[in-house]
């Protein structure tokens, strides 16, 4: 009689940093691009400035993420390699992130979700034994703080603003939830590094996450909402239909004049 016991389990790799950053990478390239968009057309000048500083905050989180990737997955690429001259299925950001803004209150319930993950998620990557990971999280947890405060007062002011303002950012809020836990998703990738203590697992900070936007919401006035389904595939590299036209306009400088510089 023989026995058959699981196979060990894989050690963590320096390809499986690569791609955990590569994610991370995408995430605040993906969303810094959209909210590009509101560049000239926030509801007001100041908020022009604030949505462009946040993007600016992101993109420079990117760069960061994307360049370590780069040096860690042995092709050899650049932060703009990676950035623009990959197609829309190499990308690995989550679907939250390249979601369209809609309008201003879908644009605040994206924000409020994607900010409270990304404080958690940076605060706990800064007490990792990587020395270059540990600085760029606590650099990063310290900007999305801000970046938090400012979906957080949104996230009131419409609630407990007009009724048509609350409505919208009710109906913003069901917009986003779904996609919301695929940030906290967890794969062999990510548990191989966990185990490995090289970085921390999302998913242990789904409860404080909910915790806090929980209270967020009910300050506004609203009720967290309760979707029937949840989004995934972002990851993977499959995305919606509103990617494509994101990343081709992203790209479109880097593709019509490849190589060159200003």
């Amino acid at each position: 009689m023989t026995t058959t016991r699981d196979a060990p389990a894989r050690p963590a790799t320096g390809t499986d940093l690569a791609l955990h950053l590569l994610r991370l990478g995408d995430d605040a390239l993906v969303l810094g691009q959209r909210l590009c968009e509101w560049i000239t057309r926030a509801p007001t000048v100041d908020e022009d400035l604030a949505l462009s500083n946040i993007a600016l905050d992101l993109i420079g989180h990117a760069r960061v993420l994307l360049t370590r990737a780069g040096r860690l997955d042995g092709t050899g690429r650049t932060e703009d390699d990676l950035a623009y001259t990959r197609s829309e299925r190499e990308f690995t950001n989550a679907l939250l992130t390249e979601l369209p803004g809609g309008d201003f209150a879908q644009t605040v319930a994206r924000q409020l979700v994607y900010t409270h993950y990304a404080v958690l998620y940076y605060e706990a990557l800064a007490g990792c034994a990587d020395p270059e990971l540990a600085a760029f999280g606590a650099r990063a947890a310290k900007e999305t703080a801000f970046h938090r405060l400012h979906a957080d007062r949104w996230t009131v002011t419409l609630g407990r603003g007009t009724a048509e303002s609350a409505r919208r950012m009710r109906r913003g809020l069901e917009r986003v939830w779904p996609y919301a836990g695929e940030l906290f998703e967890e794969d062999d990738v990510v548990r191989r590094l966990a185990a490995a203590g090289t970085v921390p697992s999302p998913a242990p900070l789904r409860a404080e996450w909910d915790r806090r936007v929980t209270d967020v919401v009910t300050r506004a006035g609203l009720t967290v909402p309760t979707p029937s389904w949840s989004a995934r595939g972002g990851r993977a590299g499959l995305h919606t239909e509103e990617f494509g036209p994101l990343i081709a306009e992203l790209q479109s400088v880097r593709r019509q004049f490849p190589g060159g510089t200003w």
